[in-house]
């Protein structure tokens, strides 16, 4: 981190309402060190667990913010009080799994000519 670089106060906040990864970081911050973070320090017992960072969403403002961007970059809005703690969400997303012939439920979906999936 750069001396004299702008910090900001953020808390992750899950559906269930806990807090993951509360810090100060710095505008220069990618997002995918920050997913990281929430990973490693995650609450042990949840029913639903992220097992990497593509596991995980983070929302800001209504917008997913993108793993190669920083936070600057993502344009992380700081409202009224500078100094203040920004909240963002956190979904836990895993992978979609495959049924027993290996192809994904969007695989199996197939479109005829009209536009009409066909199971």
């Amino acid at each position: 981190m750069a001396e004299g670089e702008e910090l900001i106060e953020l808390k992750f906040r899950t559906n269930d309402g806990t807090d993951v990864a509360h810090g100060t970081y710095a505008l220069s911050t990618n997002v995918a060190p920050l997913k990281q973070k929430m990973v490693a320090e995650w609450p042990q017992g949840k029913t639903v667990t992220p097992k990497s960072i593509n596991d995980l969403k983070i929302i800001h403002a209504g917008k997913v913010l993108e793993n190669n961007k920083t936070l600057a970059g993502s344009r992380i809005t700081f409202g009224d009080l500078p100094a203040g703690v920004i909240t963002m969400h956190v979904i836990v997303q895993p992978a979609i799994a495959k049924n027993k012939s290996g192809k994904s439920k969007e695989d199996m979906q197939k479109l005829n000519s009209c536009g009409c999936i066909i199971l």
